[in-house]
């Protein structure tokens, strides 16, 4: 019989199971060298193999964060952790090395802003899982997971009439996920389902089931702890009859499988190549004298040897895309790592988002800014194909401080987008304008010059700040100003805002402070009964602090102070006009110009006696008043207004209160 042994694609590690286990070789070196210890919460993989070896070379698995010692080292492996882990290694000193798979902390994270809308989150997967419980404890919002539609309808009191987010464990199947998606639509009335599914775990079992179908015998390889590697071996078996499930060669029926002809190979993300190669390699042994064909295998280790080779930094590389968000696409370039394009990697036309732009199965040629991003994957560029000079362009301008102009996209949560050239920043709201900006519509579509605040070289953003150039050029306005500015000059200047104390003038591009006190001889209770916005006015520079920026000014200096001119305005026996500024029990103060008020005492304010002043005058009113006195040395005026009444029954007060309409006296008849 001739055997053919075929390999199903995506078999073994998947790149984030790869670098978590690439992580803890690395760090168990580290942790030697320093003299720590060096935990892992929980087992690293769900693989006996190697975590009895990892065991043996010094990893420590735990339960809870609790179990490791104060200082020492915990690595969070690729399933991730719930936030409260953090804090409590935080709290215990205990340095952590995060792991956590790309994907999942994008669950993560969609999690918290889902939460943060205040909205419900629900996860579609096992509760019992640890990828499930990590993404439960990311948010106070998580409302509970299930991975039964059957047990969905049990959510419907909890969902009714409340905003749901709905995410799913990667490792999830997509039938499940898609029947506990049309049970959810049925019972909440705001839904939004984000599909998480990890792409290598869709890949995974969509090319084991496909080989599964085109087989007579099925070889799932993985650990049976492992919850991705039993939904493996349950979507092969519902393919192919002849199915079993292995951990290790030992544990493959022989006799059984040597009955078949075309004999499949699939296996988990938690089975090591080596264990793959040792499976196919023994099986093939065995196989051998009854004539195995093994270009399937050859092909195979060939792809293998194929994937360990990555792509250099600039590497201009061709990739088949696999997954697209609204924020990324991910590439798979042929090798152990996957590629990310990010949205602003990518030069996309008005209105267009990465979902309209690029679909599966897309052949994709980019540049490699960076062959690892921190998260395992390789960083691609579109844009770089097209400019490879731009970001080093930001960089360099962050370092010298120069100042570059980019363009306002669009508005986002906390700012806007702006481009430079082929990159994409972020200007954050407090960074728009040198003042307070509720509204950044007005931004929309504007050229800003900006100041290059932050790089981030992990994920190739930049922040920009427009505040920081327009302060910059403040500045360099009021140097110049302070050159040309000296006290007691007289300028022209803007009314631009007020205060309680006073009003800020605009003296040719900076800001002097007009304060109350100085705005009037006379008193004011607020700048705006003597000014108004916009206005124009010519100011006196009274003092400059060039270290603080800081310009006082002067108005009422432009007029003379009353007392100055008393001579020429005012004399004693003259019949002034005044408003009744203040009433004491003594008397009233009559301001007859700003700056300069009179008394009248209540001796002078009528022919009769005056007992309460409040009964006889109002403050505001205008009256009339003879100036008695003109003390100068004691800046005092003494005034009356009685003298400028009639005496009580002369002929002036008679004809004062004769009515206007009465005859004049002489002119009545005699009987009157």
């Amino acid at each position: 019989m001739n055997y053919i042994i075929s390999v199903a694609e995506h078999a073994g590690f998947c790149f984030g199971v790869k670098r978590a286990v690439d992580a803890a070789e690395q760090e168990l070196k580290r942790a030697k060298a320093d003299g720590v210890k060096l935990y892992c919460l929980g087992s690293l993989i769900h693989n006996k193999a190697v975590t009895e070896d990892l065991a043996e070379k010094g990893l420590i698995t735990i339960r809870s964060i609790e179990e490791a010692d104060p200082g020492s080292r915990v690595l969070i492996r690729a399933h991730g952790e719930p936030d409260s882990t953090y804090r409590a290694a935080e709290a215990a000193g205990i340095e952590i090395l995060d792991e956590t798979c790309p994907f999942v902390y994008r669950i993560h994270d969609a999690a918290r802003k889902a939460g943060e809308a205040g909205r419900l989150v629900f996860v579609i997967g096992d509760p019992d899982h640890p990828e499930v419980k990590g993404i439960l404890g990311s948010t106070d919002r998580a409302v509970g997971a299930c991975d039964d539609p059957e047990r969905i309808a049990y959510y419907a009191d909890l969902f009714r009439d409340k905003p749901v987010t709905a995410l799913a464990q990667t490792t999830l199947t997509r039938a499940k996920f898609d029947a506990c998606c049309d049970e959810l639509k049925k019972i909440c009335g705001d839904l939004q389902i984000e599909d998480t599914i990890c792409n290598a775990t869709k890949q995974r079992q969509d090319a084991a089931a496909k080989l599964a179908a085109n087989s007579d015998a099925m070889v799932v390889i993985g650990d049976k702890t492992s919850s991705n590697s039993r939904k493996l071996f349950d979507i092969c078996s519902q393919n192919c009859i002849f199915t079993v499930f292995i951990e290790k060669f030992d544990d493959l029926p022989l006799q059984e499988i040597s009955k078949y002809n075309k004999i499949g190979v699939a296996a988990s993300a938690s089975a090591p190549q080596q264990i793959i190669l040792e499976v196919i390699a023994n099986m093939s042994e065995v196989l051998k004298d009854q004539n195995t064909e093994m270009n399937e295998m050859l092909a195979y280790m060939d792809e293998i040897e194929k994937s360990l080779k990555l792509p250099g930094r600039g590497e201009v590389v061709t990739g088949t895309v696999v997954q697209v968000t609204n924020d990324y696409v991910v590439v798979n370039l042929g090798c152990k790592k996957d590629g990310m394009l990010p949205k602003e990697e990518v030069t996309l036309e008005d209105g267009q988002d990465l979902t309209a732009a690029f679909k599966e199965g897309d052949e994709v040629q980019a540049k490699v800014i960076k062959t690892d991003d921190g998260d395992g994957n390789i960083l691609l560029s579109k844009k770089k194909l097209q400019s490879g000079e731009n970001w080093e362009e930001i960089t360099a301008a962050l370092d010298s401080k120069e100042v570059l102009n980019v363009t306002v996209l669009k508005e986002v949560k906390g700012g806007v987008i702006a481009a430079y050239k082929e990159v994409s920043g972020f200007i954050p709201m407090s960074q728009l304008a040198d003042h307070y900006v509720e509204n950044a519509e007005e931004f929309i579509g504007k050229t800003l010059p900006v100041k290059v605040t932050r790089v981030d070289q992990r994920r190739n953003k930049a922040v920009f700040s427009h505040k920081a150039f327009l302060t910059e050029e403040k500045h360099k306005k009021i140097a110049e100003i302070w050159e040309t500015l000296n006290v007691g000059d007289v300028v022209e200047g803007k009314v631009m805002r007020f205060t309680d104390y006073g009003a800020f003038v605009d003296i040719g591009g900076i800001d002097g402070l007009l304060h109350i006190s100085e705005i009037s001889w006379g008193k004011l209770r607020h700048p705006q009964e003597a000014l108004e916005i916009g206005q124009i006015v010519n100011v006196k520079i009274l003092s400059m602090n060039p270290e603080k920026g800081k310009i006082s000014l002067g108005l009422k200096q432009n007029a003379p102070e009353p007392w100055s001119v008393i001579d020429e305005n005012y004399h004693e026996g003259d019949i002034v006009k005044g408003k009744v500024a203040q009433i004491k029990e003594y008397g009233a103060f009559v301001e007859l110009a700003p700056g300069l008020d009179g008394l009248v005492h209540i001796s002078e304010v009528a022919h009769k006696r005056v007992g309460k002043i409040s009964d006889e005058l109002q403050i505001g009113q205008e009256i009339n008043a003879k100036i008695l006195e003109i003390d100068k040395e004691k800046r005092r005026i003494s005034l009356s207004i009685k003298a400028t009444l009639p005496l009580p029954g002369s002929e002036e007060e008679a004809k004062a209160e004769a009515p206007a309409e009465e005859a004049p006296a002489e002119e009545a008849p005699a009987e009157a």
